[in-house]
């Protein structure tokens, strides 16, 4: 019988998930402080119901993928998240000093790659 590997959330460390959970948590105040910005910006330019809705919309479509892309606990799909979050601004590889070496070079790794 082949030997298992331990389940992801086991492959970090209690330093690593507390250096992700940081690293999740400033990525997402950045990306929220973005979008007020833009909001406060939009809003003040509403002219019509069709600019109303479509502000509407845009928000309705960021809080679904906010949701999904900072759901807590996610080991399993860590990796991709922070190079995700790296391709779009919101972290750089500085704000996960600390991580073992071989996550960082997949991380770095995929930022490369265009998905």
């Amino acid at each position: 019988m082949p030997p298992t590997n331990p389940p992801l959330e086991q492959q970090w460390s209690s330093t690593e998930q507390e250096i992700a959970r940081q690293a999740c948590d400033r990525a997402r105040e950045r990306e929220m402080a973005a979008l007020l910005a833009y909001v406060r910006e939009t809003a003040g330019a509403i002219a019509s119901m069709e600019t109303l809705w479509k502000l509407h919309d845009f928000l309705s479509a960021r809080r679904h993928d906010l949701d999904s892309k900072y759901a807590e606990d996610q080991y399993d799909a860590m990796i991709f998240l922070f190079a995700r979050l790296i391709k779009e601004g919101w972290l750089s590889l500085e704000d996960l000093a600390g991580l073992e070496v071989s996550k960082l070079t997949k991380i770095s790794a995929l930022t490369k790659l265009s998905l």
